[in-house]
């Protein structure tokens, strides 16, 4: 395995009821003042809300709120939340929510005690933080991301039609907590395009550099079975606690940077759909379904003897009677097949995207990975969104 530095602050708080039994005591850390941010307000009707409300009313805490993050956050939002968070001398923030509320509290975390810019400053190009951002604790309501448990937040700057993320260990939350009972309200959509974004995050890390026999390979095949197997449980009852509270952790494992260490990681085809989105306000987790299995088949013969681990491993693919490129391809094939089965699109029309967007100004708009076992073009990019049509 190749070196590596290891270290995560984050405390998670696993399991039903967890919520009820510690946020009381943990908010009690902290001082008067906690704005809690949240999506579009389905906290309210499924009863998290109230609960949340309770145990700060316990703490005798000062409540600001702050609602509409959006899918794919903006800067423009992440500025509006620092505004409000200065005004009210904010002492902590709690985010109730998915991966987009997640990273765009840490943004604001960041932002709201930055002088300067922290668009050019910490997103444009990597900046050093050597100050200490807003506490930030966050309560999830989506398996997807994993962002409760590092300090990674994907922004977009709607002007300049820019989607990116970084990874600041300072903005790593605080503490995580984690009741996969409150994952059984997320319409059955997104809760299988965040299972997916949860996949694709391992399929990242694992096609990647070392090729040798290494521990966080190992852990990332049994990481991915494990998502199949949960996720096919999951749509077929959305209230299986088994099956809920295993993508849960799944989504966490993917990106607590365990299953990182020793890795290059090849993120292009996040690279790829962050543009998209950037330019078409895609669902995320649909967008890397759609791209997923056509990167693949561009990539599959130059990293060969991973994916034949891929197909074997993972997919129980028998190698008996077949070359390692046979083999190869039919994992490929049988992530495709999956993505079909679970529900997913599988092509760039049924995303709303056809010829009318300039697919290649997309394309020369992406950043190019250094993990990946082919080194992109944005010609080959542009290659992969027209063949996703």
């Amino acid at each position: 395995m190749n070196n590596f530095i290891f270290e995560n602050s984050t405390k998670a708080f696993f399991g039903k009821g967890c919520v009820k039994e510690y946020l009381t005591c943990l908010a009690g850390h902290y001082g008067n003042n906690v704005m809690i941010a949240y999506g579009g307000g389905s906290i309210k009707k499924n009863g998290i809300y109230d609960e949340v409300l309770e145990s700060l009313k316990k703490a005798r805490k000062n409540i600001v709120e702050f609602s509409g993050i959006m899918a794919n956050p903006t800067y423009k939002k992440v500025l509006e939340g620092a505004k409000l968070a200065k005004e009210n001398n904010v002492d902590l923030i709690l985010g109730i929510g998915g991966g987009s509320v997640i990273d765009c509290c840490k943004a604001i975390s960041l932002a709201a005690v930055y002088e300067g810019d922290a668009w050019q400053d910490f997103w444009m190009r990597a900046g050093i933080i050597d100050f200490e951002p807003l506490p930030l604790g966050v309560i999830v309501t989506v398996a997807g991301t994993g962002s409760e448990m590092n300090g990674g937040a994907v922004i977009t700057n709607e002007e300049a039609k820019i989607k990116t993320g970084r990874d600041y260990p300072r903005c790593n939350p605080k503490f995580a907590m984690l009741d996969p009972t409150y994952t059984y309200s997320v319409p059955k959509r997104q809760m299988v395009s965040g299972s997916f974004d949860i996949l694709s995050h391992i399929m990242e890390i694992y096609f990647s550099e070392p090729d040798g026999d290494n521990v966080s390979d190992d852990i990332a095949e049994a990481l991915m079975k494990n998502v199949i197997r949960n996720l096919r449980a999951a749509i077929k009852n959305p209230q299986d606690y088994t099956a809920r509270s295993n993508l849960m952790w799944d989504a966490t494992m993917a990106e607590n940077r365990i299953i990182k260490l020793g890795k290059r990681t090849d993120f292009e085809c996040h690279q790829m759909e962050h543009q998209l989105g950037a330019y078409t306000n895609c669902n995320h987790g649909e967008g890397l379904a759609v791209l997923h299995p056509v990167y693949y088949r561009h990539i599959y013969k130059d990293g060969l003897s991973k994916f034949k681990k891929f197909a074997v491993n993972v997919w129980n693919i028998s190698p008996d009677g077949k070359t390692d490129q046979e083999v190869a391809r039919q994992g490929v094939e049988a992530l495709a097949g999956f993505i079909k089965e679970i529900g997913m699109p599988t092509t760039l029309r049924e995303l709303g995207i056809d010829e009318t967007v300039d697919l290649k100004a997309i394309a020369d708009s992406c950043n190019i990975v250094p993990g990946s076992y082919r080194q992109m073009t944005h010609k080959e990019i542009l290659e992969i969104f027209n063949q996703c049509l």
